[in-house]
Protein backbone atom coordinates (compact mmCIF):
# COMPACT_ATOMS: atom_id res chain seq x y z
CA UNK A 1 0.00 0.00 0.00
CA UNK A 2 1.77 3.42 -1.20
CA UNK A 3 1.58 6.10 1.56
CA UNK A 4 1.76 9.47 0.76
CA UNK A 5 3.27 12.59 3.61
CA UNK A 6 3.18 15.90 2.98
CA UNK A 7 5.47 18.81 3.90
CA UNK A 8 5.14 22.67 3.74
CA UNK A 9 8.16 24.40 2.50
CA UNK A 10 8.85 28.25 1.87
CA UNK A 11 11.77 30.55 0.93
CA UNK A 12 11.71 32.28 -2.13
CA UNK A 13 9.36 32.78 -4.86
CA UNK A 14 6.73 30.13 -5.11
CA UNK A 15 6.85 29.75 -8.42
CA UNK A 16 10.25 28.93 -8.28
CA UNK A 17 9.83 26.04 -5.42
CA UNK A 18 7.18 24.66 -6.97
CA UNK A 19 9.06 23.89 -10.09
CA UNK A 20 12.03 22.53 -7.82
CA UNK A 21 9.80 20.12 -6.18
CA UNK A 22 7.76 18.85 -9.22
CA UNK A 23 11.66 18.30 -10.80
CA UNK A 24 12.15 15.78 -7.96
CA UNK A 25 11.61 11.76 -8.28
CA UNK A 26 9.09 10.36 -5.28
CA UNK A 27 6.96 13.80 -5.40
CA UNK A 28 3.77 13.39 -6.36
CA UNK A 29 1.79 16.45 -6.17
CA UNK A 30 2.95 20.06 -5.06
CA UNK A 31 0.66 22.59 -4.58
CA UNK A 32 1.86 26.11 -4.69
CA UNK A 33 0.07 28.92 -2.47
CA UNK A 34 0.63 30.81 0.57
CA UNK A 35 1.16 29.25 4.45
CA UNK A 36 0.38 30.75 7.42
CA UNK A 37 1.25 29.43 11.05
CA UNK A 38 0.79 31.12 14.17
CA UNK A 39 2.69 34.27 16.40
CA UNK A 40 5.17 36.63 14.32
CA UNK A 41 4.79 33.46 11.26
CA UNK A 42 0.44 34.05 11.15
CA UNK A 43 0.73 36.08 7.97
CA UNK A 44 0.49 34.50 4.56
CA UNK A 45 3.70 34.03 3.14
CA UNK A 46 4.76 32.16 -0.28
CA UNK A 47 4.90 28.55 0.11
CA UNK A 48 4.28 24.66 -1.18
CA UNK A 49 2.54 21.98 0.07
CA UNK A 50 4.50 19.03 -1.39
CA UNK A 51 3.10 15.36 -1.30
CA UNK A 52 5.81 12.75 -1.50
CA UNK A 53 6.46 9.14 -1.54
CA UNK A 54 8.65 8.50 1.46
CA UNK A 55 9.64 5.45 0.02
CA UNK A 56 11.26 7.09 -2.91
CA UNK A 57 12.43 10.36 -1.56
CA UNK A 58 13.25 11.14 2.39
CA UNK A 59 11.74 14.19 4.04
CA UNK A 60 15.70 15.05 4.51
CA UNK A 61 16.27 14.87 0.79
CA UNK A 62 13.55 17.45 0.40
CA UNK A 63 14.58 19.64 3.47
CA UNK A 64 17.91 19.46 2.09
CA UNK A 65 16.38 20.55 -1.43
CA UNK A 66 14.99 23.35 0.11
CA UNK A 67 18.09 24.49 2.06
CA UNK A 68 19.98 25.03 -0.90
CA UNK A 69 17.45 26.44 -3.35
CA UNK A 70 16.96 29.63 -1.76
CA UNK A 71 18.47 31.91 0.59
CA UNK A 72 18.23 29.42 3.77
CA UNK A 73 20.67 31.91 5.74
CA UNK A 74 19.56 35.07 4.78
CA UNK A 75 17.36 37.57 6.47
CA UNK A 76 16.98 39.96 3.85
CA UNK A 77 14.32 42.57 3.58
CA UNK A 78 11.73 40.35 1.77
CA UNK A 79 11.23 37.50 4.56
CA UNK A 80 7.70 38.78 4.97
CA UNK A 81 6.78 37.35 1.35
CA UNK A 82 9.45 34.59 1.63
CA UNK A 83 9.24 33.29 4.67
CA UNK A 84 12.44 30.84 4.89
CA UNK A 85 10.30 27.87 6.65
CA UNK A 86 9.64 24.14 6.84
CA UNK A 87 5.68 23.72 7.81
CA UNK A 88 5.20 20.23 9.86
CA UNK A 89 1.57 18.70 10.11
CA UNK A 90 2.08 16.91 13.36
CA UNK A 91 4.42 16.96 16.38
CA UNK A 92 6.40 14.27 15.04
CA UNK A 93 7.38 15.81 12.28
CA UNK A 94 8.65 18.93 14.42
CA UNK A 95 11.01 17.26 15.83
CA UNK A 96 12.33 15.35 12.93
CA UNK A 97 12.70 18.58 10.73
CA UNK A 98 14.74 20.12 13.58
CA UNK A 99 16.99 17.19 14.05
CA UNK A 100 17.10 17.34 9.98
CA UNK A 101 18.07 21.34 10.19
CA UNK A 102 21.20 20.70 12.30
CA UNK A 103 22.29 17.58 10.07
CA UNK A 104 22.50 20.28 7.55
CA UNK A 105 23.79 22.91 9.49
CA UNK A 106 27.74 22.23 8.11
CA UNK A 107 26.82 22.20 4.90
CA UNK A 108 26.46 25.91 5.25
CA UNK A 109 28.91 28.31 5.88
CA UNK A 110 26.69 30.63 7.58
CA UNK A 111 23.37 29.99 10.26
CA UNK A 112 20.51 28.81 8.57
CA UNK A 113 17.54 30.86 9.62
CA UNK A 114 15.27 28.47 8.15
CA UNK A 115 12.06 28.53 10.91
CA UNK A 116 10.52 25.07 12.02
CA UNK A 117 6.86 25.90 12.20
CA UNK A 118 3.29 24.35 12.47
CA UNK A 119 1.13 24.39 9.50
CA UNK A 120 -2.16 26.11 10.13
CA UNK A 121 -3.74 27.40 6.94
CA UNK A 122 -3.12 27.34 2.97
CA UNK A 123 -4.82 29.70 0.02
CA UNK A 124 -3.65 28.54 -2.89
CA UNK A 125 -2.26 30.49 -5.70
CA UNK A 126 -4.88 31.95 -8.54
CA UNK A 127 -4.85 29.23 -11.55
CA UNK A 128 -2.99 31.49 -13.87
CA UNK A 129 0.39 31.51 -11.60
CA UNK A 130 0.11 27.37 -11.01
CA UNK A 131 2.63 25.12 -12.90
CA UNK A 132 4.26 28.30 -13.80
CA UNK A 133 7.44 26.85 -15.20
CA UNK A 134 5.54 24.27 -16.97
CA UNK A 135 3.48 26.83 -18.65
CA UNK A 136 6.33 28.80 -19.61
CA UNK A 137 9.82 27.49 -19.53
CA UNK A 138 10.95 30.10 -22.11
CA UNK A 139 10.12 33.28 -20.16
CA UNK A 140 12.67 35.15 -19.14
CA UNK A 141 12.02 34.66 -15.35
CA UNK A 142 12.34 31.26 -15.85
CA UNK A 143 15.17 31.20 -17.22
CA UNK A 144 17.04 33.42 -14.91
CA UNK A 145 15.72 32.00 -11.36
CA UNK A 146 14.05 28.75 -11.96
CA UNK A 147 16.49 26.68 -14.31
CA UNK A 148 19.51 27.50 -12.80
CA UNK A 149 17.59 25.70 -9.80
CA UNK A 150 16.51 22.73 -11.49
CA UNK A 151 20.58 22.52 -12.99
CA UNK A 152 21.58 22.39 -8.94
CA UNK A 153 18.66 19.64 -8.17
CA UNK A 154 20.03 17.40 -11.01
CA UNK A 155 23.83 18.22 -10.25
CA UNK A 156 23.77 17.77 -6.41
CA UNK A 157 20.49 15.69 -5.87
Amino acid sequence: MKSTRKIGLGGGCHWCTEAVFQAVKGVENVEQGYIASEGDAREFSEAVIVHFNPEIVSSEDLIRIHLHTHNSTSDHSFRKKYRSAVYYFSSEDEKVVKKILEKQQPEFEKKIITEVLPFKEFKPSRESLQNYYRKNPDAPFCKRFIEPKLKKVKNYF
